[in-house]
């Protein structure tokens, strides 16, 4: 299912069916873009992006031996950020260099009743991950996340 309002010309995400759980992926102009963009897919799966207001940054690092595996990194220091800090983010600035990641997440508390959100984000997996180029030159970052 995709959302047509992310969508730009340097990146984009949408949700793909798996099973009991659900992919993300992020699609964009640069790796760095698909990476921020399917970060934008964790939180559209738990709310509506429209709701939050990107008013706080959380900086995030990870590093990971190849740039799939720092795809499942990075998602999982988000999911770990939204819980420990209670908040929803809708805003990404993701800078790669080899395999290590430094990004800034904006975003802020959750507030029940206004995101009302409809399932916990418990981690991001191997299945079906992959971080590649499609024939267009775009990239192309997903992975199947538990929820």
């Amino acid at each position: 299912m995709q959302q047509p309002r992310s969508e730009t010309e340097e990146a984009r995400w949408e949700h793909f069916p798996h099973e009991a759980d659900i992919g993300v992926r992020g699609i964009g102009s640069t790796k760095e873009k698909a990476f921020e963009a399917a970060g934008l897919a964790v939180t559209a799966v738990i709310t509506d992006l429209a709701s939050v207001s990107p008013m706080q940054a959380v900086q995030i690092a990870c590093e990971a031996p190849d740039e799939e595996l720092l795809l499942v990194d990075w998602l999982n220091a988000l999911v770990y950020e939204m819980a420990t800090r209670k908040m929803l983010f809708s805003r990404f600035t993701v800078h790669l260099n080899d395999h290590s990641l430094h990004a800034t997440a904006w975003g802020e508390p959750i507030e029940v009743a206004r995101h009302q959100p409809a399932v916990e984000v418990k981690g991001a997996t191997y299945t079906a991950l992959s971080v590649k180029r499609d024939e267009q030159g775009r990239w192309i970052a997903q992975c199947v996340v538990d929820v």
